[in-house]
């Protein structure tokens, strides 16, 4: 970083690390692949685009796939994920993504219990073929309280402006919070590992959520000459999943 970095915002140094990462991703043909789950109204549309704001268009992919087909329901549950994956030099972001199964699904009736304890089981699985292939995989999980999750709902459904980020769902996230919870914990519990762990971000207030992203990101995708002039993430917006996290407070009940 140079001295006229200086000036900038911590959010600004952070997106040109960011900038940096990729430019040597694309030279090194680096992998990157990046999931963002959480709950209804967690935060993930504005993170994914303070994440991607100045990075190459050609070069970053955003993938939110809509419900699958009768066909893609009869296939292998990871299949309509595979032609997504990243080539060399790419960055994707899934916005949601296989842990609809580990989450909506189950607690929607989607899914059977024994389809979602076969997720649970083959998950880590596949994921530890896709870092054994090079991938670098991050996995974010945005959190939300109860009541700012209601506040954000409410502002789909009366701005005009958000309109479009209304779901049929939504109405059950508050009226299924405690399902929500139940499954979120046994996700977490069951598919965190060494090699494909989860990152969990306390995302009420956005600014320090997004913020907190996009220095994790830097750190996981970045080499040091780059990363090195970026701050970690505050460690109580931002920290590595662990069980204890559950029931001290960190994550929301």
């Amino acid at each position: 970083m140079s001295k006229s970095d200086d000036k900038l915002s911590a959010l600004e140094k952070a997106q040109l690390a960011l900038v940096h990462a990729q430019q040597r991703a694309m030279e090194t043909g680096q992998k990157v692949l990046v999931i963002f789950e959480g709950r209804d109204a967690a935060g993930k549309d504005g993170t994914i685009r303070r994440v991607i704001e100045h990075l190459s268009v050609r070069n970053t992919r955003v993938v939110a796939l809509p419900k699958p087909s009768d066909r893609e329901r009869s296939q292998w549950y990871f299949q309509r994920y595979v032609p997504h994956l990243p080539a060399a030099g790419e960055v994707v972001i899934f916005n949601r993504s296989w842990y609809n199964r580990g989450g909506v699904e189950p607690v929607m009736g989607f899914c059977t219990p024994e389809e979602h304890e076969a997720f649970l089981r083959d998950v880590t699985t596949f994921e530890a073929m896709l870092v054994e292939a090079g991938t670098v995989l991050v996995k974010i999980w945005l959190d939300v309280s109860k009541a700012e999750q209601a506040k954000r709902l409410e502002e789909r459904r009366t701005d005009p402006l958000k309109v479009l980020k209304s779901s049929p769902l939504d109405a059950a996230a508050q009226e299924r919070w405690d399902a929500y919870t139940a499954a979120r914990d046994e996700m977490l519990k069951r598919t965190h590992g060494l090699r494909t762990p989860w990152v969990c971000v306390r995302n009420d207030d956005k600014a320090e959520g997004r913020l907190a992203v996009l220095r994790h990101l830097v750190n996981a995708i970045a080499p040091k000459e780059i990363a090195h002039g970026v701050k970690d993430p505050d460690p109580k917006i931002l920290f590595p999943f662990e069980i204890e996290a559950l029931d001290d407070g960190r994550l929301q009940k």
